[in-house]
């Protein structure tokens, strides 16, 4: 490894202020570093820095400071082959699983080569219709949403399956989720926890208005396909891994399928996958 990219969540000194140490830290053992735009410009001082879209195409490693957005917002453009330490400074961070006060041991590890890492499918996302880019891709990590506005009115959603109909969804909307997408958004909404490395997607209709209308798991080599059947839909939008939306109409198609990259995530030596749900869902605590 010889260049490091760093992202921190920027509206958390202590996140900038502990990445900026470690910039230096890094930067004594003769390695490179580079900041994406956003942190970079919260240190003040630092003249070298890449948008979060490419800081995974320049660097061998990626470090995130924060919480699970801000290990989203780097890993959701990071190519297959380069690792992401996302080091938990925020809350209630799934992704973020390295809590600082392990941090220092498993940066010495990771830079002699002794770590191991998880892969997480991701999946592409794109929608077509008058108007849109077709060729257009989203890629994501966690999970792809349609929302209506606060005040829209009731959504009806036409979803197929690897073109078989399944059924017309009505609610305020639908998550199709990733399995590390699903203790995320799809967690909130009643949807079900699977295990990260599962070959598996969940679709979980968000308060639907027919209560048997319950979370679908499925193979993840299936593609779906979603189209608004409310006639002149407005106020609909589709939002993706948190970090990215546009609103859609009833002349939209939205397009979901199993991406051939992956996001090589890491692992705590120290811990697993029950320790931390154990941690994060207080599951044993009375």
């Amino acid at each position: 490894m010889r260049t490091i990219g760093i992202a921190a969540k920027t509206i958390a000194p202590q996140a900038v202020a502990y990445a900026a140490q470690i910039a230096a830290d890094i930067r004594g053992r003769g390695l490179d570093v580079i900041f994406d735009d956003d942190t970079a410009a919260a240190i003040g001082n630092e003249k070298r820095s890449l948008s979060k879209q490419e800081l995974g195409q320049q660097t061998d490693l990626l470090i995130t400071f924060g919480g699970d957005g801000t290990l989203l917002s780097v890993a959701r453009h990071a190519p297959e082959h380069v690792p992401i330490v996302g080091v938990n400074m925020g809350t209630l961070g799934f992704l973020t699983e390295i809590r600082v006060e392990e941090f220092p041991a498993i940066l010495e590890r990771v830079l002699d080569g002794r770590y191991d890492v998880e892969p997480r499918v991701t999946f592409t996302v794109s929608v077509s219709g008058p108007g849109r880019d077709s060729s257009k891709r989203y890629r994501v990590l966690n999970d792809c949403a349609i929302n209506k506005s606060a005040v829209a009115r009731i959504i009806e959603m036409k979803v197929s399956v690897a073109g078989l109909f399944v059924s017309t969804f009505r609610g305020d909307g639908l998550i199709v989720a990733t399995p590390t997408g699903s203790t995320a958004y799809n967690l909130s909404a009643g949807g079900p926890i699977i295990y990260p490395t599962m070959n598996a997607v969940v679709l979980t209709p968000i308060c639907p208005h027919m209560l048997t209308n319950r979370p679908l798991v499925l193979p993840d080599e299936l593609d779906i396909e979603i189209a608004l059947a409310t006639p002149d839909s407005k106020d609909i939008y589709i939002t993706l891994d948190g970090q990215e939306g546009f609103e859609i109409s009833d002349r939209d198609r939205v397009c979901v399928r199993k991406s051939e990259e992956r996001v090589l995530l890491v692992q705590s030596p120290d811990k697993n996958y029950f320790d931390v749900l154990r941690n994060k869902l207080k599951w044993g605590e009375g």
